[in-house]
């Protein structure tokens, strides 16, 4: 799916060398005291995570990284120092990291006690010993549980945090349904055992400023699931974990592979403690089969979010956070399913404004399925994790990255951002009013209104409102004279009205990323069909803006992804220039 290119519209300002080389010192030193000045732990504030100290909405924006197959040791660590690594994640706008391990880890003394060397010969891997011992030689010689520790360590020295997710019990591949580590009372998953096995990693942290949340078990799963002893043991994980180490949030996922937390709607969780609970949900393309590319996009799109409400988000209207620990796509741009799926994703995310954790960082494992090398083509980096394996999708991912509500932002009222999952972009006016409107970064977003048929900018000194009268043609903002916009179809994200001719049109963006009038896609019940390029989501915020929402990923790192040197970019992006 080809992306559509930004085409940005600022004015360029000449600034002298030395001027620029001042200033940019200054807002560096400036930039670097914020993202520092994030203090620890969180909370929950109704449905929202929060920095204790502040006040302020502390939004997850978080890849995956997996510690919890065979060898039991963080993967890449054979390509990259762990400093790179970390600073790779920084550097693609990501503020934390979800931490796999396995229960054995802790729970196995002779296996926690095996240097990452033995592990690695133990299974027969010569090449990640070579690769360690050239990029992490003060790691191959640790014992497994002191790696781990070293990786979470250097992980908060690069402003990464950590939320420690309990991955299987017995180190493998994840996850099946008859894998022995799917349910209570499996092969590997002794209830006793495994709050033992919290209870030691909870501990272990207290004192690790960086690392703020531990998810209690991923996907439960398997013939033996039920929500009885789902409420009998979780409840029990979870104040073992609270009583070892009570400044981290604790994060209980669902049944059905952690797709379904239905069983809560009537029935609560009844915990001592409080201002630390969050629930967590994964979302995939794959979740719903072949649906996407096969199928209607507007009709799937309609039908799994609807199932999504019944089985997860009503949380978030009972005022808990929910964190979508895992999801993800195909990197390689071959997979039509994934590519429909993560538009709808997107807007959905969006709307709600969650938490979430993307699969993977990875770009291979040391072993995965039996394959040594195993390529990862979920993961954000390439094989050798030295190049970011489609931009693209970065970019989809960057407004999401910051958050559009919650406690603590450069608050207005509220008001809409129209977003565009297509691109990650959002509509902008221009610079003068005859100036079309084009997508742009959601930050610079003016606010919006939407009244159920009027589309008008906010905060302008002549209020203007959205207009269109012919297909092909840019729509444009007047004052006065304002078209009635609709939101149609099963996805809600389809912006329609009727023109002059009287034939409809919907919101579509050219090649150009204007924002124009085009004839409405998808609309009947045709199949193979996607509508993405016609998908707006209004999304509510109360940032202010050119507010970006910090912290929540560094200016400079954020920077770096675009492709330009950091500092330079750094200082342009914020005086809002073009580069020459």
């Amino acid at each position: 799916m080809a992306k559509l290119q930004q085409q940005p519209n600022y004015r360029f300002a000449a600034i002298t060398r030395n001027s620029v080389l001042h200033f940019l010192l200054l807002f560096l030193s400036c930039s670097s005291i914020l993202h520092r000045a994030s203090a620890f732990p969180l909370s929950t504030e109704s449905r929202w995570i929060v920095d204790d100290s502040t006040g302020r909405r502390m939004k997850l924006a978080c890849v995956n990284l997996a510690s919890h197959l065979e060898p039991m040791v963080a993967e890449g660590l054979n390509r990259l120092p762990i400093n790179e690594i970390a600073q790779k994640i920084t550097s693609m706008g990501f503020n934390c990291v979800r931490f796999t391990w396995p229960l054995y880890l802790v729970t196995n003394a002779t296996l926690g006690s095996t240097t990452v060397r033995e592990s690695f010969r133990r299974l027969q891997l010569d090449d990640p010993i070579a690769g360690m011992e050239t990029h992490n030689p003060s790691i191959i010689d640790l014992s497994l549980l002191q790696a781990f520790k070293e990786v979470v360590g250097r992980l908060g020295e690069n402003n990464v945090m950590v939320v420690l997710d309990n991955h299987v019990t017995k180190p493998g591949w994840c996850c099946r349904d008859y894998d022995g580590n799917g349910f209570f009372g499996d092969e590997y998953f002794t209830p006793d055992l495994w709050v033992d096995g919290l209870t030691r990693m909870a501990a272990m942290f207290r004192g690790y400023t960086n690392v703020v949340a531990m998810s209690l078990r991923n996907e439960l799963r398997g013939p033996k699931q039920n929500s009885n002893d789902w409420y009998r043991y979780m409840t029990r994980g979870a104040e073992a974990v609270h009583a070892a180490n009570p400044d981290i949030l604790v994060i209980l996922s669902g049944l059905n592979y952690d797709g379904d937390l239905s069983f809560l709607n009537n029935r609560p969780v009844n915990l001592t403690f409080s201002k630390k609970l969050v629930f967590e949900v994964h979302w995939y393309g794959f979740t719903d089969g072949d649906g996407w590319a096969d199928g209607n996009t507007n009709q799937v799109c309609g039908i799994v979010i609807n199932h999504l409400k019944r089985s997860a988000t009503f949380l978030l209207d009972q005022q808990y956070p929910l964190f979508v620990s895992e999801f993800g796509i195909d990197q390689t741009g071959t997979n039509l399913n994934d590519e429909r799926f993560i538009n709808c994703f997107l807007g959905y995310a969006a709307e709600l404004d969650v938490d979430w954790a993307i699969w993977t960082i990875v770009g291979s494992y040391y072993l995965g399925e039996g394959v040594v090398g195993m390529s990862e083509p979920y993961g954000l980096l390439n094989w050798d994790w030295v190049e970011i394996r489609n931009t693209w999708f970065l970019e989809k991912l960057s407004a999401l990255q910051r958050p559009f509500q919650g406690p603590g932002l450069a608050e207005a009222e509220i008001h809409k951002l129209i977003f565009h999952p297509s691109t990650g972009l959002c509509v902008l006016r221009g610079l003068t009013p005859l100036d079309p409107l084009k997508l742009g970064a959601c930050w610079k977003s003016d606010p919006w209104s939407y009244t159920g048929q009027t589309l008008s900018v906010q905060g302008t000194t002549t209020p203007s409102c959205l207009r269109a009268d012919q297909l092909w043609r840019p729509v444009q903002l007047l004052n006065g004279d304002c078209s009635t916009w609709e939101m149609i179809t099963d996805s809600q994200m389809h912006l329609s009205t009727k023109l002059k001719d009287g034939t409809s049109g919907c919101l579509d963006v050219d090649s150009d990323n204007n924002v124009v009038a085009n004839p409405c896609k998808c609309v009947r019940v045709e199949e193979r069909c996607d509508p993405g390029s016609q998908w707006f989501k209004l999304v509510d915020s109360t940032r202010k803006p050119n507010d970006r929402g910090v912290p929540s990923g560094s200016r400079q790192q954020r920077s770096r992804r675009r492709g330009f040197s950091s500092g330079r970019s750094l200082l342009w992006e914020f005086l809002g220039l073009a580069l020459a």
